[in-house]
């Protein structure tokens, strides 16, 4: 099992290519095996994919936009994942209040995973575990499309068993976000109330290679913050 962190948790830290280097340079010397990228701050896929190579991080997967699955931009994301070797490609999000809208992202992320020759990835926060119009969550309609992304937070915050659905589902996961917070803030991870430890059982019980660090509100700075919760991961894995 490796871990990645995703480089939304840094974003503070920066703000631009220079610093986009250096916070690489920092999340390798915390131990940090892979990134899933959000963003890549200008910076053209060679000279990303060059400074990957010289520390030893992989491109696991980067969040992208919904749109950059549509035929109009397709051709610029396949050439900038096969440059880069992203394992896979997705998103943080999309519409999804209804079944139309759920399908359409996943259509989309379809489309994008047969251009892009990778699996591509949906990833949820809670309302994707509400029951919509048809009966189902949006989490089955993405899954018949495309494969999953579990945010093990907001899948706690919907009242989910992480252990219990990730098992049950693990043929339709391919990432895991190991994320922990209190009263829906996100915290780092041994802080919260979610059970992380069930995660980690979970994602080793179920062949998941790759858990990918989050925090969407991280105190008091990006750096700072997924150093501690690389650390806790650690005692854990």
């Amino acid at each position: 099992m490796k871990i990645a962190i995703q480089l939304y948790s840094v974003r503070d830290c920066i703000h631009n290519a220079e610093d986009f280097f250096k916070v690489l340079e920092e999340i390798k010397a915390m131990g940090y095996e892979g990134v899933e990228f959000a963003g890549f701050h200008g910076v053209d896929a060679a000279s990303l994919k060059a400074k990957l190579d010289e520390l030893g991080l992989v491109p696991v997967g980067a969040h992208m936009g919904i749109e950059d699955y549509l035929p109009e931009k397709i051709e610029e994301t396949v050439a900038y994942h096969k440059t880069l070797g992203t394992l896979y490609s997705g998103v943080g999000g999309a519409a999804h209040d209804t079944v139309e809208e759920c399908e359409y992202a996943a259509k989309a992320l379809a489309y994008g995973a047969e251009k892009l020759g990778i699996p591509t990835y949906y990833h949820n926060h809670t309302e994707e575990f509400t029951p919509l119009e048809n009966g189902k969550i949006g989490m089955e309609i993405f899954a018949e499309h495309t494969k999953l992304e579990v945010d093990t937070y907001w899948s706690h915050c919907a009242g989910m068993d992480n252990y219990k659905y990730i098992t049950e589902n693990k043929d339709d996961i391919c990432l895991l976000h190991v994320k922990d917070g209190l009263n829906r803030k996100p915290l780092s991870l041994g802080d919260g109330d979610c059970d992380v430890a069930a995660v980690v059982k979970a994602a080793k019980d179920a062949g998941i290679e790759w858990l990918i660090v989050e925090n969407d509100d991280p105190v008091p700075n990006g750096i700072e913050d997924v150093k501690r919760s690389i650390n806790y991961l650690k005692t854990l894995i």
